[in-house]
């Protein structure tokens, strides 16, 4: 703008030259004077008071100089009145196109202002709506707390005694090495429940995660051996592809077992006999949300993010129920046969590590469920496995 005003105040210069030349040699002709509006109007766009002022005594000066030539006897009153009148018109131009020129100084900066405001109302606007979000968020939560600990109440006790009955099993003659290691995963199950339990009865809130930098294995492993018998019971063929030397995970191992379990259950329910469930790892850029996100959680997180993704060719699911899917106590299963908590509680423990959980699915073609959390760099090679 500094420049566009230099450049103005050049021009309106060399005009006011160009007239006063004019003026020099045809003093008694009045008409030149009036291309003094012109400076006039130029310098008026760059909208200053001192300018104005200093152009427009510049002006009327320049107007009555050509008085001072010779005129022929008679002349000079009508050539004072003739000069005094274009004196009087620039005076009238320069007060109209100041007032036009701040008339549209104070429109620009009402606009910026309301501007301002409306950028301002739309912030409130969006902090409403999160307030209001997580008001609704936290009542939800609240319902849920309330109701898991009273459930794991009453279940507590039952779990105790199949826990014991558990390592008594083990303990009994003639048991094979392949049934003590079903026993041993069954006894390591019921523990982590009893201790899952431990935590609701402790507190209404879960219990936050304690992530560490661990391999991507060590986090999908145990729930792919703990969900194996299912699908094998059922027919399904569970498919593992984990690129080797993918980048460190950020984890709780036992939270994100948590996690895998009930999506792999799923997809197990939604899958027919014969069907196919594949569980897909790969590493991508993270996105600048998820960048974000997760390095209010891991400060080491690198640009990336590792995804797992679980691909079922189960029954899918129409687009209304994918939105309603992350809502607590929404469920499409039948009557007694779910809660409708397990995505729910799911996608909290996968935001609290500073990832992601989310479905994409097609109606008679299958689910695919995203979890994508914190990863660090490494160089990656493919490797498939097959269970």
């Amino acid at each position: 703008m500094l420049k566009q005003n230099r450049i103005v105040l050049a021009i309106a210069g060399a005009v006011f030259l160009a007239i006063v030349a004019l003026e020099m040699a045809a003093p008694a002709n009045v008409v030149a004077a009036y291309g003094f509006v012109l400076p006039i109007l130029l310098v008026a766009t760059v909208r200053s008071r001192s300018l104005m002022l200093v152009t427009v005594a510049a002006c009327i000066v320049a107007t009555y100089m050509g008085l001072m030539q010779p005129t022929k006897p008679g002349r000079l009153q009508s050539a004072v009145i003739n000069r005094s009148v274009v004196a009087g018109v620039l005076l009238v131009v320069a007060y109209f196109g100041m007032t036009w020129e701040e008339r549209k100084t104070r429109e620009a900066a009402a606009r910026a202002a309301l501007a301002q405001q409306t950028e301002n109302l739309l912030k409130a606007n969006t902090q409403l709506v999160e307030a209001k979000d997580q008001l609704n968020r936290s009542e939800r939560l609240a319902a849920v707390g309330q109701l898991v600990a009273s459930v794991a109440h009453e279940i507590g006790t039952p779990l105790h005694s199949i826990a014991w009955h558990v390592q008594a099993l083990a303990e009994e003659p003639g048991v094979t090495p392949a049934m003590k290691k079903r026993v041993t995963v069954i006894d390591e199950q019921l523990t982590r429940v009893v201790r899952i339990i431990q935590d609701l009865l402790s507190s209404t809130r879960q219990r936050q995660p304690e992530p560490a930098w661990l391999p991507v294995e060590k986090v999908i492993s145990p729930a792919v051996v703990l969900m194996e018998p299912a699908f094998h019971a059922k027919e399904i063929t569970l498919t593992v592809e984990i690129p080797g030397d993918l980048p460190f995970v950020w984890a709780d191992v036992e939270k994100m077992h948590q996690v895998l379990v009930n999506v792999l259950a799923n997809a197990l329910a939604a899958t027919p006999p014969q069907g196919t469930v594949r569980v897909l790892v790969g590493a991508r850029e993270a996105s600048p949300e998820e960048l974000d996100r997760g390095r209010r959680v891991a400060d080491a997180m690198s640009p990336l993010m590792v995804a797992v993704a679980v691909q079922d060719t189960g029954c899918g699911m129409p687009e209304a129920d994918v939105q309603n899917a992350f809502e607590p106590f929404f469920t499409t299963k039948a009557v007694g046969t779910g809660t409708g908590l397990g995505l729910f509680l799911s996608r909290e423990t996968v935001l609290a590590h500073g990832g992601s959980l989310f479905l994409t699915s097609e109606t008679g073609r299958g689910t695919t469920a995203t979890i994508a959390l914190p990863a660090s760099k490494t160089e990656q090679t493919h490797v498939t496995e097959k269970t």
